[in-house]
């Protein structure tokens, strides 16, 4: 039988997949043998550590794809722009040329533009086949975020929380008079009134936690009627 891994480091498999072929290849976490294969056992991203093989567990992460609007939060200043943390196994580089509309001079102090724990809007611009994501902050709609609060909600829910066309999260909006915005990784930020904050924290878990059910929009409209309670 031909020795071959079927997949490259740091791909997505899903469960059951074969990652690779012959018994010179030994499973690790996440992945077991059947017959002469290694076969992954759950959802994850492939590690490959000499001949053993194993998943790094994604738990519904994000999985970054070009022109996806995203919410990041900065957690390294390097020499030609910032590396933030978009709620996925990989890190994403902003680079200076990609960050403010105005030109930043070669030896800038980088922090007067983003420093450490900050968040901003950003939208992928490039990923390669190793997951080195790209991000700019400069167009329509992209920015540092400033005040407000930030919450997390699972990825997978994020077309339901916008609804069709926008429709969900307009309605939070005119209802809360909050400034929402809701990140393809799943990080959403919200600026408005504190009580009105809370108010939409509320109606956004709720439909994060009912999105599999019908008559959602009507519960949502009845509960933001009454001021964020079911």
């Amino acid at each position: 039988m031909k020795e071959e891994l079927k997949v490259n480091d740091k791909d997505i498999v899903v469960p059951g997949e074969t990652i690779a072929t012959g018994m010179s290849f030994l499973p690790g976490p996440g992945t077991y043998r059947y017959e002469s294969n290694i076969v992954a056992q759950k959802l994850g991203m492939v590690s490959v550590d000499g001949k053993v093989i194993k998943l790094i567990t994604l738990s519904g992460k994000y999985d970054p794809k070009v022109k996806d609007r995203v919410i990041g939060r900065v957690v390294d200043v390097l020499m030609t722009g910032w590396r933030f943390d978009i709620n996925c196994p990989y890190s994403a580089v902003l680079n200076m040329k990609d960050a403010v509309s105005e030109f930043i001079p070669r030896g800038a102090d980088l922090t007067q533009y983003f420093n450490i724990s900050d968040y901003a809007i950003g939208m992928i611009t490039n990923v390669t086949s190793q997951k080195l994501v790209d991000i700019a902050t400069k167009g329509p709609g992209l920015r540092k975020l400033r005040g407000g609060r930030i919450i997390s909600v699972s990825p997978k829910k994020v077309p339901r929380i916008i609804g069709k066309e926008g429709s969900m999260v307009t309605l939070i909006k005119e209802k809360t008079g909050c400034d929402i915005v809701v990140g393809q990784n799943g990080l959403v930020w919200i600026s408005g009134e504190p009580h009105q904050e809370v108010v939409a924290v509320n109606t956004i878990k709720t439909i994060e936690q009912q999105a599999h059910l019908s008559g959602l929009t009507e519960r949502v409209s009845e509960m933001l009627a009454n001021g964020g309670s079911q």
